[in-house]
């Protein structure tokens, strides 16, 4: 009877055992210290076919799971020996297509119960996460990358390397055409970029031409790579194009150009998400591209209007040497609201006109309105003789204007007669002009006048002052005696100091009677902020003949 109800409750243990096998949520399986399967549940006999009772793990696992299983009943000797004082850790790896955690629970007599966790999905989530985090990642160096440069030809030097390395084994990059010829980069991963200018037209590669015009890319598997045609190849690529990426390079209103990737048969096929990824570096390339063209065309235009803005360079005409310098109120800046010019007679016997103004502000604002000063008295020229009427006919048409700055600006015609130079100064509101005579003295020219742009009439009273050999006559804005400086920082140039200047520059040439004022002014000043700055020197020089050369004469200076 006892014998019967023993064996009656071992099968009760064994059912028992089955159901909680059976309710198990994972697939589990029990493996002894030998490596033999003593239990699995249903699934994991689905997932893993070889798991029966009986079998050999080696047999039935991949190895991966059935190295854990040694290492794991070899866990209880090595506690022992203090080899290793902590408990049974999970692994990870694949069976078949899938990714799963097993993770092991010591069980009696030796045996160690793995549970298997399909763990795929996360894994995939943690990859994509990954891949998304290195593209995000990529996408910001290359972004910082592009916009270091505002050079055209180094944007797309960058744009088909980065292409190249991080995108495909090969990289082109055009722009829009320049008349018949396409702008091309070439890019190979590892290799120099190579540019070129290809005679060729678009339409050969399918997507092309539409890519060019900003149209949306066509999928990469309807572009046959056996089509490209040879130019769009870069040199030295030795592979068999297996799968081609074309899309746009969109900018800012008109498109940038085109990206081509190039990717060869010993690689896969570029997928969709590479695609979309691929046209995210090309939105950030084409707006760098856009950005550098759209900088180089307005540096274009500012040089060309700079042009007209700028101080000319002075030099000697008909006997006379002029000399003029220029320095803006801010050290970035090239041009602002102070201005000069000469406009050297036709003959010898006539005299040149001489102009140095002073627009009511600085910067660009005043720059503009200086150039329509400028513009204005180059029209009026013809009338040079009768300074009073340039003067009303300027005021009337600067009051007729927008602006609402006012000027001043001194006039002279230069004349030299046998060795000396005859002067007519005239003053609009602007410091008066200055003489150094050859014992060193200064003398005030008595001219003044109203400001130019600010009442309906204006009044000018002209001067007239004659220069002998080694003697100059002194143009200036008010930069000069308003700037700020000295050893207290924040003292006045002023007059007396301008004056005492140019005292030290009697029977000096005008160049250098030029850079001894600015030299001043510039140590006064030092860093401080101060006002634009302009000066013009006419001086008669000393010489011992004069001979014409094309309507100018060229003197010689004696000891």
């Amino acid at each position: 009877m006892a014998s019967t109800e023993g064996i009656s409750v071992t099968r009760t243990e064994q059912r028992s055992r089955s159901d909680f096998w059976a309710l198990a949520p994972y697939p589990v399986f029990m493996a002894d210290e030998i490596g033999t399967v003593v239990e699995a549940n249903a699934a994991a006999t689905l997932l893993l076919e070889g798991v029966v009772l009986g079998t050999s793990l080696a047999d039935a696992v991949p190895d991966w799971l059935a190295q854990a299983h040694q290492e794991a009943v070899g866990w209880p000797l090595r506690a022992r020996e203090g080899l290793d004082g902590e408990g049974l850790s999970s692994v990870s790896g694949f069976i078949g297509t899938q990714s799963f955690e097993a993770h092991p629970t010591r069980g009696q007599n030796g045996t160690v119960v793995w549970w298997l966790v399909d763990d795929t999905d996360r894994r995939l989530a943690e990859e994509a996460l990954v891949a998304e985090r290195e593209r995000t990642g990529f996408l910001a160096e290359a972004s910082n990358v592009l916009l270091a440069s505002l050079n055209t030809d180094r944007c797309m030097v960058v744009t088909a390397q980065l292409a190249a390395e991080h995108l495909a084994d090969a990289a082109v990059v055009i722009t829009p055409a320049r008349g018949n010829r396409l702008p091309v980069a070439h890019a190979i991963a590892g290799q120099d970029v190579i540019r070129a200018l290809v005679d060729s037209d678009p339409s050969q590669l399918p997507g092309l031409s539409e890519a060019l015009q900003g149209f949306p890319p066509v999928p990469s598997r309807w572009i046959d790579p056996a089509t490209l045609p040879e130019w769009i190849l870069p040199q030295g690529f030795t592979g068999t194009i297996g799968s081609v990426v074309i899309t746009p390079l969109p900018g800012h209103g008109v498109p940038a150009g085109a990206l081509v990737l190039l990717r060869s048969t010993d690689h896969e096929q570029f997928s969709e998400s590479e695609e979309i990824f691929a046209r995210l570096f090309a939105a950030r390339s084409g707006a760098a591209l856009s950005a550098a063209r759209l900088y180089s065309e307005q540096s274009a235009i500012t040089q060309t209007l700079m042009r007209d803005l700028l101080p000319p360079q002075l030099q000697r005409v008909h006997g006379v040497e002029f000399a003029g310098g220029y320095r803006p109120a801010e050290a970035g800046e090239r041009v602002g609201g102070d201005f000069y010019d000469v406009h050297p007679a036709a003959t010898s016997s006539d005299a040149s006109l001489v102009i140095l103004g002073d627009v009511c502000g600085k910067g660009l604002d005043a720059a503009v309105l200086t150039g329509k000063i400028r513009n204005t008295l180059q029209a009026l020229i013809p009338m040079a003789d009768d300074h009073e009427r340039m003067l009303q006919l300027l005021n009337g048409a600067l009051l007729n204007s927008h602006h609402t700055r006012f000027a001043t600006l001194v006039m002279a015609s230069v004349h030299r007669a046998e060795n000396q130079v005859r002067l007519r100064l005239t003053s609009a509101g602007h410091p008066v002009p200055l003489v150094v005579r050859l014992d060193g003295s200064v003398e005030e020219v008595p001219t003044h006048g109203t400001l130019i742009g600010a009442l309906e009439t204006v009044e000018a009273h002209s001067v007239e002052a004659v220069l002998q050999p080694g003697e100059t006559c002194l143009l200036y804005t008010d930069g000069f005696t308003e700037a700020r400086g000295g050893p207290l920082g924040n003292q006045m140039f002023g007059e007396e100091r301008l004056k005492h200047a140019l005292s030290d520059c009697a029977d000096m040439p005008a160049e250098a009677v030029v850079e001894h004022i600015q030299m001043i002014a510039s140590s006064w000043v030092r860093d401080g902020s101060h006002d634009d700055m302009a000066v013009v020197a006419i001086s008669a020089p000393r010489t011992t003949h004069l001979s014409a050369v094309n309507g100018r004469t060229r003197g010689r200076y004696t000891a």
